[in-house]
């Protein structure tokens, strides 16, 4: 705590002191103010802007110290000064002294309250900073609420004083009037019950229900407004209750909820059912890989008692299990599963025509509309490509694209240089240099996975290396090009196909274009840009995993004015700028993950059909995400990097799964599980897990930060010896060791010495 605090601390506490040391409290009773109201009267006739003034400061002085007696002070304002004048004093006095006690609260204790606190003050901070002002005049209208703890706990958030002042001011004028009314009226008083009869009470929560019927109002007024232009297109009756556009996790999920609670929901779809997850991302690289880690563990064969060998394979085979595996998951996603549940699953593309009609362009050729009372847009990301000068040129495949493109090869790239080093690229680099690919990595930033802590950043890039990857960091890809070979590169060539007999004077022909219609074996190549010095990575293969863009063109939402940045913009409710349209998954943001699309998809769809009577908002507060590299990187919450940046104070206990008996057992003893919680206490802020089944293991995690269990709970959980789940036990331990109460166990060991004799 800063000097200033300090002495203002004492200072508060002087005046406190004083007032109850000097029994000031007795001049703040009922009987006090009616005993002395015609001296009071007197003084002001005598003196009346001295009476004012002192009248003012006692006032301001007491509201500013939370002190008891608010209501005798406003009393005695009516009772001195009459109603219109005693009212004015009053409302400025209170909202000054008000002020000051907010101001004193945010100098004194904000501080300290947001490090304790900080992400939960963020979550609040947000709020107040779209609706405070609306809150804190509906608190100001019901005197129930006592003022002084509004003016400390108002003062704990980043709400502006300017805001707070004016607010106050005109929030608390309706109390103070029917309190210095009351003062007018003090002869006729008993006590200070007669003016809270129960009649008034309830017309103070009228008044502050008040404004939240007025905000019903002026949300009926605005949903108004925004679908004036099309007022006259709106159907008398809807078609379907729900119609879902795009077939990913969101919309599956939407679709899938609609239909059992018995909605009519249509589902729309113009590609292949099961999205990007299914097709493209989760279940294919998951799939390779497999294959790859089984290739990687015959190579070292010799971790397990047995003889390394080189793996023999068919790459064809490879990518046709991969196709295999889709296959055998299709039918969780199929169009018959989705029928049969219930959902009408229209294959085509979906366009937004009015808030309340779709356009489906059927695959078939024929076209449908479709109206529906609610809409929940799922359209899923693609694959961002950078804009790199001969890109198209050389040719390249992303996450999407490869699946296909490389099943047509009759060998693994030989050589792939993978642009990116998030999650995506740090994966199927791993998975291509295991299959026998020499691979580049190529990451423009400092490190690969730049959202993990920096040791898990280089633990990361020391596994892709010792499979062989060249990771390639603070590299910035400029062009590519298409090169003739050298000489070197064209006796590389013939060394290597059995089948060449190219001459040493035919090389010329090599290099010919294709205008004079020879084939052109050109070398392709990518530059890049490190310290200021271009470098040349030639390569066979083209990767882009770059990140993935939200797909937000062709559904009509520029036409119906949804705004976009990146991802559709949607409130807490997942709701667009027309109420009855959502958007949920990659195409809404701000993960880009399965579960959380399908988490999404539950608040879209629920909201969607049951908005008018409760809308909830979508909570984002425990959120996994893993890494499948090997080891894998698992993590919910906080990382230490994020909490530092968000100036969340925590403590650290760490378990390093080199310990830990399985992992001992299976030759996997790497990697370690890291908790994050808060100072002193065993309340899980956040976890980081590397190792074997990282990602298994983290639902354990989960699972506690939702229910708010913490490591203690984790340590008297009984786990299957010998599994990698005892990893989360000893980590809990680690902590408890930590806090251990030494001064009690120092007694407790007397204890035992005395009870040895």
């Amino acid at each position: 705590m800063r000097l200033r605090q300090i002495v203002l601390l004492l200072l508060l506490a002087l005046a406190i002191g004083a007032f109850v040391a000097l029994d000031f409290g007795r001049f703040l009773s009922f009987e006090q103010l009616k005993a002395s109201q015609a001296s009071f009267a007197q003084l002001h006739a005598e003196h009346p802007f001295t009476v004012a003034a002192v009248y003012f400061l006692v006032y301001v002085l007491a509201t500013a110290l939370s002190i008891p007696g608010a209501v005798v002070i406003t009393l005695a304002g009516g009772a001195i000064f009459g109603l219109w004048q005693g009212l004015l004093i009053v409302s400025f006095a209170s909202t000054v002294g008000a002020t000051l006690a907010f101001l004193a609260s945010r100098f004194l204790l904000r501080d300290w309250v947001e490090a304790r606190f900080g992400q939960r003050l963020a979550d609040i901070n947000a709020g107040v900073n779209r609706e405070g002002g609306f809150y804190l005049f509906t608190l100001r209208l019901i005197p129930v609420v006592p003022f002084f703890l509004i003016n400390l706990l108002m003062g704990l958030t980043r709400m502006k004083v300017w805001t707070y002042y004016w607010v106050s001011q005109i929030g608390m004028l309706a109390g103070t009037a029917v309190y210095v009314n009351a003062g007018t009226q003090l002869a006729q008083l008993d006590s200070l019950q007669g003016i809270l009869s129960p009649a008034l009470l309830g017309s103070f929560v009228l008044l502050g229900i008040f404004p939240l019927i007025a905000r019903r109002i002026v949300a009926a007024v605005q949903k108004r407004k925004v679908y004036a232009r099309w007022a006259d297109q709106r159907p008398q009756t809807f078609d379907r209750n729900l119609i879902v556009i795009g077939g990913g996790a969101g919309g599956l999920v939407s679709a899938y909820i609609a239909a059992a609670v018995k909605a009519k929901v249509t589902l729309i779809e113009v590609h292949k059912m099961g999205g990007d997850c299914l097709n493209y991302g989760c279940v294919p690289s998951k799939a390779l890989i497999k294959s790859a880690k089984l290739a990687h563990q015959m190579r070292h064969a010799s971790n397990y008692g047995l003889s390394d060998s080189a793996p023999s394979f068919s790459f064809k085979a490879v990518m046709q299990r991969v196709h295999d595996v889709i296959k055998a998951i299709e039918p969780h996603d199929s169009i018959e599963r989705y029928t049969g549940l219930g959902v009408e699953v229209l294959q085509g593309y979906g366009k937004l025509v009015n808030p309340w009609t779709v356009e489906v362009a059927l695959n078939d050729g024929t076209t449908q509309r479709l109206t529906a009372r609610s809409i929940v847009i799922a359209a899923g990301a693609r694959p961002s490509v950078p804009p790199l000068p001969g890109l198209d040129d050389v040719g390249y495949v992303t996450s999407d694209t490869l699946w296909d493109e490389f099943a047509q090869l009759d060998e693994v790239p030989k050589r792939l240089v993978v642009l990116g080093g998030g999650p995506i690229g740090c994966e199927l680099a791993q998975s291509f240099a295991r299959l026998g690919s020499q691979v580049t990595q190529v990451e423009m930033g400092a490190r690969i996975m730049v959202r993990e802590d920096e040791e898990v950043s280089e633990l990361a890039k020391a596994s892709l290396e010792a499979d062989g990857v060249q990771v390639l960091t603070g590299h910035k890809a400029l062009r590519c090009e298409l090169h003739p070979p050298t000489v070197a590169a064209i006796a590389a060539k013939q060394s290597m196909d059995r089948h060449a007999s190219l001459a040493m004077t035919e090389k010329r022909e090599l290099v010919m274009t294709e205008k004079e219609g020879v084939d052109t074996p050109f070398e392709k190549r990518l530059i890049v840009e490190h310290n200021g010095q271009e470098q040349v990575i030639p390569f066979d293969q083209l990767l882009c995993a770059v990140g993935r863009v939200a797909r937000l063109q062709g559904y009509g939402l520029e036409d119906l004015g949804i705004p976009t940045h990146r991802t559709v913009e949607t409130n807490e409710y997942l709701q667009t700028i027309y109420p009855n349209i959502y958007a949920a998954g990659d195409v809404a943001g701000p993960f880009q993950f399965t579960h959380t699309a399908a988490h999404q998809a539950w608040y879209a769809a629920v909201n969607a059909l049951f908005g008018e009577w409760k809308l909830f908002k979508a909570d984002y507060s425990v959120i996994p995400w893993a890494t499948f590299i090997d080891p894998e990187v698992a993590r919910v919450g906080l990382n230490e990097q994020e909490a530092k940046e968000k100036n969340i104070p925590y403590e650290v206990t760490k378990y390093g799964i080199d310990d830990l008996d399985r992992a001992i057992a299976d030759s996997e003893a790497h990697g370690f599980v890291k908790v994050l919680t808060v100072p002193g206490k065993d309340k899980i802020l956040g976890v980081t897990i590397v190792g074997a089944h990282a990602a298994d293991l983290l639902a354990e995690y989960v699972l506690a930060m939702k229910h708010g269990l913490g490591l203690t709970k984790i340590l008297g959980t009984i786990h299957t010896y010998p599994t990698m789940s005892e990893a989360n036990k000893y980590a809990a331990g680690e902590w408890k060791r930590a806090h251990a109460p030494q001064k009690l166990l120092a007694w407790v060991k007397k204890y035992h010495d005395w009870r040895r004799g």
